[in-house]
């Protein structure tokens, strides 16, 4: 499981939507800037009016030795009803292997009001026969 949490510049207010009469909760928004504990980090450029979304995605990990480079991403936000805590899927074609990864998570703002995203990625590598399936999908 891997948690991210959204970067904004100083004094900026994200997305305040009032839920009910004198109550307001804070909508958690993918579109920005993202950093999880290991250091990698993620930027979801834009998403159009069905929650699909591009982006870019800078891991700090690899089991690779080759250099680590930014990599594209492509996902979907579900957009049911405009949840406050919407879940979400994205797909990274890793430019610097013959990998791809695929997270699936969902949005949350925590009790202070932080964005989190809450995520399980799948890695799939590339193998030359179909006998070494097994040891491909991490």
């Amino acid at each position: 499981a891997t948690e991210m949490v959204q970067v904004t510049p100083f004094l900026l207010i994200l997305g305040m939507v009032l839920v009910a009469p004198g109550y307001s909760a804070k909508k958690c928004v993918l579109t920005g800037r993202w950093m999880n504990e290991l250091g990698s980090n993620m930027t979801i450029t834009a998403m159009n009016g069905k929650g699909e979304f591009s982006g870019f995605y800078h891991t700090a990990v690899t089991a690779t030795m080759n250099e680590i480079q930014v990599s594209p991403l492509q996902g979907s936000q579900h957009r049911t009803n405009q949840k406050s805590q919407p879940t979400f899927g994205f797909t990274v074609n890793w430019s610097f292997s013959d990998s791809v990864t695929v997270f699936t998570g969902q949005c949350f703002v925590d009790d202070e009001g932080n964005e989190i995203l809450k995520t399980m990625w799948l890695l799939r590598s590339q193998v030359d026969n179909i006998k070494d399936d097994w040891k491909a999908t991490r």
